[in-house]
């Protein structure tokens, strides 16, 4: 992913509210299928980790992303943005 197509995707992140939240029990099964299905659905997702979460935002965000076969776009303190252009419903067209 070139930097021009990434701050794309960070500009079209920004205004969206997290979808999903990651707490204590950190990176279970559930939570790789549920953020899996939402890229599958939306394309790009914005991540919350919450206080309780004792791992690391960037290890957490590179984990998930090798877990769900998508790219990290961005990582700022406990928000993780991530991409993966859908199979089926292909809404993003990066520059």
């Amino acid at each position: 992913m070139t930097s021009k197509q990434r701050s794309y995707l960070m500009k079209l992140a920004s205004p969206l509210d997290p979808v999903l939240q990651i707490g204590k029990s950190s990176l279970t099964p559930e939570v790789t299928a549920a953020v899996d299905e939402v890229l599958e659905a939306r394309e790009l997702v914005k991540l919350n980790l919450l206080k309780n979460c004792a791992d690391d935002g960037r290890e957490v965000a590179s984990v998930l992303a090798e877990r769900t076969h998508s790219q990290v776009v961005q990582v700022i303190g406990r928000k993780i943005i991530l991409y993966r252009e859908s199979k089926t419903k292909k809404k993003i067209l990066l520059p």
